[in-house]
């Protein structure tokens, strides 16, 4: 494996050195405790970051001040510890702060080390929880724009659907194919890898829960589902009949036209008409005949379900183009 620092590396280690700096320069007692808190805060988005360091600073307020009761009344020896981690840790888990256990119970040992309690030691512990957290966040303003990633992780999954689509149409018309499949693993891997990329994104804003991207990639992977449910069917059709070609025109069609452009509209209305032309035509004249119909109709039901969903999730993200 290669040798490479990251831009999470790079940030926690800056943060670090700058923590420990600013402490050692108003020259706090126990001054490398800020870089282990900075380290600690610094995250992979802004909103985990300020959430992590949310909780740290309430659990650190709590842990100093059932150590400062504890050691107050029994006194700076190793079983008032144990007794003041059983009360501490459950009131961290019960404050929604267990995040902050770690870096409180680091303060804590710092009182039991001094084995004396005072103002000037609650300012000290206070001001190097206010740089580690400060230094944490001030880290985090920088987040690498990930839109290139997205747009890449956009295109790999259309370029998939539009093979599949292609594949089934062939299939539909000759009853055969000599397609590997490989999209379909790949396809399933990229839409959970996209999903991670944009919800990553959507971490990274303070102030928006939602994104264009996140809802993109949540149809496709709902449309994914449905192709996934059509393909057994298009398998067994080995018996040829008009309706068949048909209906691989469409899904043709269809795989070319695969984009954010919003064409629901007009493919919905091309597949009644298909269902139309279906109803007029005469009832099957053999089994064989009524099974091959019988498939294509259920495809073209499910494929009604793709286009509902486009549709549906289109107007769910306020129709904004990707």
């Amino acid at each position: 494996m290669a040798f490479k620092i990251g831009y999470r590396t790079l940030k926690t280690a800056v943060g670090a050195g700058v923590a420990i700096a600013i402490a050692q320069a108003l020259q706090l007692e126990f001054y490398s405790a800020a870089a282990i808190i900075a380290i600690l805060c610094t995250s992979i988005t802004r909103r985990s970051s300020l959430k992590a360091s949310g909780s740290r600073i309430v659990a650190c307020l709590i842990g100093m001040t059932v150590s400062g009761l504890f050691f107050q009344l029994l006194g700076y020896y190793p079983w008032t510890l144990t007794a003041i981690l059983l009360v501490f840790i459950p009131l961290s888990v019960m404050a929604r702060v267990k995040e902050g256990i770690v870096t409180s119970s680091v303060i804590i040992l710092h009182l039991y080390t001094i084995q004396t309690l005072s103002v000037e030691i609650i300012v000290n512990e206070l001001l190097l929880i206010v740089i580690g957290v400060g230094v944490a966040l001030l880290m985090n303003v920088y987040m690498p724009n990930i839109d290139r990633e997205l747009r890449h992780y956009h295109q790999e999954i259309e370029d998939h659907f539009k093979t599949i689509l292609r594949e089934l149409a062939t299939y539909l018309r000759h009853g055969e194919s000599d397609w590997d499949g490989k999209e379909i693993p790949e396809t399933v891997q990229l839409l959970q890898e996209g999903k991670n990329v944009a919800f990553r994104n959507i971490q990274n804003h303070i102030l928006r829960y939602e994104d264009q991207y996140y809802y993109y990639f949540k149809m496709r992977e709902k449309q994914f589902e449905i192709l996934e449910r059509v393909m057994p069917f298009v398998s067994k059709i080995t018996y040829s009949v008009p309706q068949g070609e048909t209906l691989a025109d469409f899904l043709s069609e269809l795989s070319g036209a695969v984009s954010p452009a919003n064409r629901v509209p007009y493919f919905q209305e091309k597949l009644r008409a298909i269902k139309q032309s279906f109803q007029e035509t005469d009832l099957p004249a053999t089994r064989e005949e009524f099974e091959v119909r019988s498939a294509l109709l259920y495809i073209m039901y499910e494929m009604e379900q793709y286009l509902y969903i486009k549709d549906r999730l289109w107007n769910k993200a306020d129709k904004k183009k990707l």
